[in-house]
């Protein structure tokens, strides 16, 4: 079973379409706009072993702000629709990832209860032309439009591109353990019966 979903979303801001396959070989197509932000977002497909097609035109000439958030939004509504009911993931994942002298942690819980906590900070305000200040609130457009509880803490580190980098791969590890289908679970993997 592959479990696919295309999700599109236009405002006055940004134009963002997205396909994602959740059983994939780690194939992307990303353009953003934001060289940085497609380079993570690669990086997440790769590691996820998903397929990702993301094609976001935003009002750069503002900032990368609108473009950030609102590819996290259609993103994470991706996910939701992917995931569809539920049924047999692992439903948890949580990874740590080291970069260079930077180590991250993220454990998510696809719980259908959004939730963000996010526990790491920069010393630069940009790393390329993505706002460091977005990591933040690029994962809790995730969190918040998958249905999922985040925790995202970045252990220690002293290169921003490095935190970054090691964020956005264990978010993408962790991700790849709970979308996981386990055929010994029946239903959904909560005593409510519903996530």
């Amino acid at each position: 079973m592959k479990r696919i979903a295309e999700f599109g979303r236009k405002t006055s801001e940004t134009d963002v379409k997205v396909t994602l396959q959740l059983e994939g070989e780690g194939k992307s197509n990303i353009s953003t706009g934001v060289g940085f932000f497609d380079h993570m977002l690669t990086l997440l497909c790769l590691h996820s072993m998903t397929d990702l097609d993301i094609s976001t035109v935003g009002d750069l000439q503002v900032d990368s702000h609108h473009t950030i958030e609102d590819t996290g939004i259609v993103l994470g509504l991706a996910i939701a629709k992917a995931l569809g009911d539920k049924k047999s993931i692992n439903r948890y994942g949580h990874s740590f990832v080291p970069m260079d002298e930077a180590l991250a942690f993220v454990c998510i819980d696809i719980s259908g209860r959004p939730f963000l906590k996010f526990d790491a900070s920069f010393s630069s305000q940009t790393v390329g032309q993505f706002e460091t200040q977005m990591v933040e609130e690029f994962f809790r457009a995730v969190a918040v439009n998958a249905g999922m509880t985040i925790h995202i803490k970045v252990e220690y580190g002293t290169n921003d591109h490095h935190k970054v980098e090691a964020i956005f791969k264990a978010f993408a590890r962790a991700l790849k353990e709970a979308v996981e289908l386990d055929s010994s679970i029946k239903g959904v993997m909560s005593t409510k019966g519903t996530l």
